[in-house]
This record gives C-alpha cells, sequence and structure tokens, in this order.
C-alpha cells in the first residue's frame, strides 16, 4: 500500500469533514498525498422586459437590471455604488430535501441561458439572484427575481459502478436568462413556498476577456471534490473509508452543504467583497474556464487563486504558467494548492462536468491506460511535477491551528500594518499550509515575508507566506495558510473567522496586506518595481 493509500485511507473523511465544516421545463420570464504531519515535509505526503426597479430598488420579479455588454468594461465601483441587499443569506435552510439544485453551466457569458434542476417538496418556489460584491458591506444586491414556479420532486440519484459517481439526471426545471446581468459571482437562492427550505445554487457570469484586470478564479473543481451529495465524494463514500471513494465527481448535483453554496462562502466570499470594495478593474472566471479557454489570461494584470484551490487539471496550469511568464501577476490566498491533478470530461449536461480523480489508483484509470496524465498527487510519479514550480511554496500538511509569525516586517506588502518583526496573530495559520522547501523545484530569488512554527502531529516545521519574481516581471504571492482568506472577516463578531478563534488584529493584518497586494498586482507587472530579494539562507540556514 502506498504513502497516498496509507494516508487518505486513514484520514481522508476526516479531512474533508474538517475541511467542509470550517466551510419538463417550465422557461422562466427574461431569464503526495494528502498527509497527516507525520509523513514528514519532503515526503509525497415575471416582470417588464426592460429590467425595471420597484421603490425598494430591487429588480422586479423577472426583470432584470442593466449592465455593461460583454467586452464593454466592466465598472466595478459603479456596480458597488448601487444598493445591495442585506437579506440575500440562507436563513431557513429546512429539512435535508426541502429544496436543492444545481444550474447545468458553472460559468456563463453575461447574456447567456442555463437551466436550473430542481427538487424540492414543495408545490411551488422561487429564484432569487443575488451577485456578490461588496455594495456598502451588504455583500449581495439583488438582480434579479423569478415568479413562482412549479415544483416538483425530483427521482432518487444513482451511483455509477466502477467509478462510484453519483449521478442525478433530474430533467431541467427552468431556464434562466442572464441579459442584463453584470459579470460576477452569483448566488441563486431557491425559496421553498410557505418558507419550508432555501438552498443557494452558484453560478459565475464570467468575463469574455481579462486584459488589464485582476481575475478572481472560483475554484469550483475543489468545490465539488469536497461534495458529498448522494453520500459520495472524492475523500469517501457512506463507509466513511478512503475505498468507498468516487474516483470521478459530477456537477450534475446539488452541493451537500446546509446552504447550497459550495465553498464559496467560507473561502472566496470575503476576498470578493475586498476586491470590489477596492474598485480596482476585476473580471471573473472558474478554473474550468481557465483550463478551457488557453488565452482567457491574456493581458491579464493578476490573477488570484483563493483560498481553498487544491484540484487543478494540466491545462489550468499550464495556462496560470504561461500567464506569469508573460507578466501576469500570481495571488496564492490560500494552502495546499494545484495539489491534485484532475482530468476534466463531460457529463450527460455538457463538457467539463464530470473532475477525475483516481489518486493513489491512477493505474485503473480508462484514461490514463489511453495516454492521458495519471490522476495523482502532481508532486507524485509518474511525470512528478511538483507545485512549487509554480507558486514558490509546497504543501507540508494537515491539521495544524498555529500563530502566524511576521518575519520581514520592512517588505511592501506589510505597509500601514504597524507589524513588528516577531508579531504573532493567533490561529491565522491553520488547517493546511504551506512552506518553502528548496528540496523541491523552487523559483529564485523568493522573500520569506512570515515564517511560523507549527507541530503537527509531533512533527516541528514551519508555514511560510513568500513573494518571488520571474524576468518577464511578474510578481507571485503565496499566504501559505488556508485561514487567510476567512481571517478578512475576522473581527470577533461571530462572522466566518472567528470561528477558529481569529480575532480583529488578525482580520487588520490580512486585509491590510490584501489590499497592498490587490493594489500593486492590478498596476501590471509587479515585479519590476518590486523585485523580490532571495531571503532562503537567512532564514533557513541554507541556500
Amino acid at each position: 500500500m502506498d504513502q497516498e493509500h496509507i494516508a487518505d485511507g486513514a484520514e481522508g473523511a476526516g479531512r474533508r469533514r474538517f475541511l467542509a465544516m470550517a466551510t419538463g421545463a417550465a422557461t422562466v420570464a427574461g431569464i503526495g498525498a494528502v498527509a497527516g504531519c507525520g509523513t514528514g515535509g519532503g515526503g509525497a505526503p415575471g416582470g417588464d422586459a426592460s429590467g425595471g426597479a420597484g421603490a425598494d430598488g430591487a429588480p422586479k420579479p423577472g426583470g432584470s437590471a442593466s449592465a455593461p455588454a460583454p467586452g464593454a468594461g466592466f465598472d466595478v465601483k459603479a456596480e458597488n455604488a448601487r444598493p445591495g441587499n442585506a437579506d440575500w443569506h440562507v436563513t431557513k435552510a429546512g429539512p435535508a430535501r426541502a429544496i436543492e439544485g444545481f444550474a447545468d453551466r458553472v460559468s456563463v457569458l453575461p447574456g447567456e441561458s442555463f437551466g436550473l434542476h430542481v427538487s424540492t417538496t414543495a408545490p411551488r418556489f422561487t429564484v432569487s439572484a443575488y451577485r456578490m460584491g461588496w455594495y456598502g458591506g451588504a455583500r449581495a444586491r439583488l438582480v434579479w427575481r423569478s415568479e413562482a414556479l412549479p415544483g416538483v420532486r425530483q427521482p432518487e440519484h444513482t451511483v455509477e459502478p466502477g467509478t462510484r459517481m453519483v449521478r442525478t439526471r433530474w430533467p431541467r426545471t427552468a431556464s434562466v436568462d442572464t441579459k442584463g446581468w453584470p459579470e460576477g459571482c452569483y448566488l441563486l437562492r431557491l425559496d421553498a413556498q410557505g418558507g419550508e427550505g432555501q438552498r443557494f445554487v452558484p453560478v459565475t457570469v464570467r468575463s469574455a476577456a481579462t486584459a488589464g484586470r485582476t481575475v478572481i478564479v472560483n475554484a469550483v473543481a475543489t468545490w465539488q471534490a469536497y461534495n458529498r451529495w448522494g453520500g459520495y465524494g472524492s475523500y469517501d463514500g457512506p463507509s466513511g473509508g478512503y475505498a468507498s471513494r468516487s474516483l470521478a465527481v459530477t456537477f450534475d448535483r446539488p452541493y451537500e452543504y446546509d446552504d447550497g453554496a459550495g465553498l464559496f462562502l467560507v473561502y472566496e466570499a470575503p476576498l470578493v467583497a475586498l476586491a470590489e470594495r477596492l474598485g480596482i478593474p476585476l473580471a471573473y472566471a472558474t478554473t474550468t474556464d481557465v483550463a478551457r479557454e488557453k488565452r482567457l489570461l491574456e493581458g491579464a494584470s493578476a490573477v488570484l487563486s483563493l483560498g481553498h484551490d487544491e484540484y487543478w487539471s494540466p491545462e489550468q496550469r499550464a495556462h496560470f504558467t504561461a500567464a506569469r511568464d508573460a507578466g501576469t501577476n500570481i495571488a496564492v490566498l490560500g494552502a495546499n494548492c494545484c495539489f491534485r491533478r484532475i482530468r476534466l470530461e463531460a457529463s450527460d449536461l455538457g463538457p467539463d462536468r464530470t473532475v477525475v480523480c483516481y489518486k493513489s489508483s491512477y493505474d485503473q484509470d480508462p484514461g490514463f491506460k489511453r495516454g492521458h496524465p495519471a490522476t495523482v498527487d502532481f508532486r507524485s510519479p509518474p511525470a512528478a511535477d511538483p507545485e512549487s514550480s509554480l507558486l514558490g511554496v509546497i504543501y507540508d500538511g494537515y491539521p495544524v491551528d498555529a500563530p502566524y509569525v511576521v518575519t520581514n516586517p520592512g517588505h511592501w506588502l506589510f505597509e500601514g500594518t504597524g507589524a513588528k518583526a516577531g508579531d504573532s496573530f493567533a490561529h491565522l495559520v491553520g488547517v493546511e499550509y504551506d512552506k518553502v522547501n528548496t528540496g523541491f523545484p523552487t523559483p529564485r530569488p523568493i522573500e520569506i515575508l512570515a515564517h511560523s512554527p507549527v507541530v503537527c502531529e509531533g512533527r516541528p516545521s514551519h508555514q511560510d507566506s513568500a513573494y518571488y519574481t520571474v524576468p518577464g516581471g511578474a510578481g507571485v504571492f503565496a499566504t501559505g495558510t488556508m485561514r487567510w482568506v476567512e481571517a478578512l472577516d475576522a473581527s470577533g463578531d461571530g462572522r466566518s473567522g472567528a470561528d477558529h478563534g481569529l480575532d480583529a488584529r488578525a482580520g487588520a493584518l490580512t486585509t491590510r496586506v490584501t489590499e497592498n497586494l490587490l493594489r500593486a498586482f492590478a498596476a501590471g507587472p509587479a515585479g519590476r518595481s518590486r523585485p523580490a530579494r532571495d531571503s532562503v539562507k537567512e532564514v533557513y540556514g541554507t541556500p
């Protein structure tokens, strides 16, 4: 039994749950291992068509707000100056199957349509589309709301033999037209009649081009890998064991978690709010968009990987790397990024809707036998390609909960924070972490900004935040901790980051550093004006 099988077999189910918890159609009008630390650091560890608004500023039912046409130049400042709607949350989830659904497109261009596949025990339901952003702190704006639609209880799911992939094969319930919807990240809230239940369905209205903009990339492949709707996900099945995991998972099903938003609200929404508050030029995409479209990132100022972005296709990685080499800055605002190599395949509903990842069983993968790359960890053979060559840092283990320790307070990223050398911020390192490890391919020069001691299942190590630059001018920054985006909301008032004991100090630090980062990266290739100074020897005592 190989090292990965041992690690995931012992901890796959616990890891998935731990990370997740931290975390006939009607046409609608207008519409190495993820191992515990014991393996060691270097191992494979209906309204009017005009979209008018009512007296409260919200769109009339069936209407949609006006927005620039694709390619016309989305104005994030103007969008966020519009009134927000603070009542967007799921507050009455109801029973597990009261209402739930999914979209048959992960992303669409503005003006394109997509299908909703909804199952509910209620006789009727409505759909409300909220664009997520800043909006003066409301965090969302109601862009469109449907009329009441007939509800239906959809057929039970099936499980594919061999891959143990959950399939729904639900008929389309409604078709949604996004005409007039601005680019951005959306949560569609399903409301069952009579208050019987609510759930979200996430959809990205993606940008047609990204030149001159900072690209927010929703990590949808990772959301789906951790989705256990129907009893199976990429880590385990009903038995809770690694051997019963799905070898492929599909977007043709709802998200398991109570609100139906996947991992978006925990690991991505705080960053979206901050970036939109700053008013920098933004573009929006998903990991599947980046993988599919070779030129999507062409000319982008920066591209952002958010809090939990573990599952990447080789195509996605190649396109990120090409963008970096052409001068596009990259920010990795999480940890355990670009760890699992996946393959995207079609489902019954369209292309790129199946995430294939056999992990340690890659030799059983029919795709591998046909010559596709092995869907195993990037750092593992065959054709090992450690993620550090792109990120600068490499995944080192889990679970940890440790203070974040500043070691280079003079760095431009810490400007305005007031941080001093040795300052620590409780609980900011966790639950997974990365470090600089020159035993793997590591771009140089690379500058270590925070070097935080951790003890993970008895093994002493360190977490690093690091910044490197390349000859083409791009800068690459990696936080080295999965809690960075969550911490943006940490204020001690009970919001998401506070669940880990994160406090207002951690919130202030991560917010200011992220502001510095986003502003600098939006200005163009950061390495030209802010070259990295190699500090590996200074920090680790070795070249």
